[in-house]
């Protein structure tokens, strides 16, 4: 089997190829050789496995040589953030739709129906007067996207699903909640600060959380997404469901109830290092987004989620002590925590 990973240097993306070399497998077969296409430079560690191989360039420069490459699966993760689609219109619409068209155009070219996994967004939903935002967002609800990022991925879902419809690809479209924690550098996403009010502290480093205590987001860890991202992949059609998105299971959980997890975990001194001081741009953003969301037809895959913010945050400190950045990543954590 021949996959392709956009994104696949990303942080989401490398994850997900470190699990399918450690599987072996997809669909029960056998995974020869794995493509990374991102504009930067894959990891090291994926490298130096034989089976792997790297494209660095910006994706949509890379399309029309897909004709050439007829992979069996795709798992189309690359894309430009929402803050930095906020800041440049142009850049989003040619990182997310151009991208994205050219893309599916490729694989249609090669004319093996591939199976095509796009990570989507719960970004696509937002409030409308004509269509109020539910306290939970389901599968079922109306998109309504108030941001150019959320907008890109309702369009690419519908892209695939109609390109699913010719026979042009076997397609899926699956929402991600936000992924928290992601190590290293904040991106410009405007959820970043999701992820940085555990991170920094961790690492010994203040962090300003730009909005308020009791603001609710919809979350997952990064173990349960890549699982849900291969799952989604390995369903049939017929257990996914027709051709519309689903939403991955989430975790509902407030700011505060994240910074509680975080002195449950590491102590008060790490959770003293946040403090909050509102951002009025992306307090704006964020109010526009979901405070929750269910995941009735991921469940049905067998897809559970997390249950708890505290096992997140042992999740990160296991994954940097295990990838030798504890010095610095869990600089600040306390002896004896984590």
């Amino acid at each position: 089997m021949k996959l392709l990973i956009t994104g696949g240097a990303g942080f989401v993306g490398a994850r997900l190829a470190r699990t399918l070399l450690k599987r072996g497998t997809l669909s029960g077969q056998t995974i020869d050789q794995i493509v990374l296409a991102d504009q930067y430079a894959a990891p090291a560690d994926l490298m130096a496995d034989s089976r792997v191989s790297a494209r660095t360039a910006p994706l949509l420069a890379q399309c029309a040589e897909l004709v050439n490459d007829r992979f069996d699966g795709v798992f189309h993760l690359a894309s430009a953030v929402s803050g930095e689609c906020e800041a440049d219109f142009e850049l989003g619409l040619r990182s997310n739709l151009d991208t994205t068209r050219a893309l599916l155009d490729g694989l249609r070219a090669a004319g093996n129906t591939p199976r095509l996994v796009f990570s989507s967004s719960v970004a696509v939903f937002g409030p409308d007067p004509a269509h109020p935002l539910p306290t939970l967002v389901t599968d079922d609800t109306l998109p309504a996207p108030q941001t150019s990022y959320g907008t890109h991925k309702l369009m690419c879902e519908y892209l695939i699903a109609d390109y699913t419809r010719k026979g042009y690809i076997d397609g899926r479209s699956a929402r991600l909640m936000t992924v928290t924690v992601r190590p290293g550098k904040p991106n410009g996403a405007a959820s970043s600060f999701f992820s940085g009010i555990i991170r920094e502290p961790l690492a010994g480093q203040p962090s300003v959380c730009p909005v308020a205590p009791e603001v609710s987001h919809p979350v997952s860890s990064p173990a349960q997404t890549v699982q849900g991202l291969i799952t989604v992949f390995e369903c049939s059609r017929e257990a996914f469901v027709g051709r519309s998105a689903l939403n991955l299971p989430a975790l509902n959980v407030t700011v505060a109830e994240m910074l509680a997890a975080l002195e449950a975990v590491a102590g008060p001194e790490v959770r003293a290092r946040v403090t909050f001081e509102r951002d009025e741009r992306i307090a704006g953003i964020v109010a526009n987004w979901p405070g929750g969301a269910t995941a009735t037809r991921a469940r049905g895959l067998g897809l559970l989620g997390d249950t708890a913010f505290a096992d997140i945050v042992r999740q990160y400190i296991a994954d940097c002590r295990d990838g030798g950045l504890a010095d610095t990543a869990l600089a600040g954590l306390p002896p004896g925590r984590g």
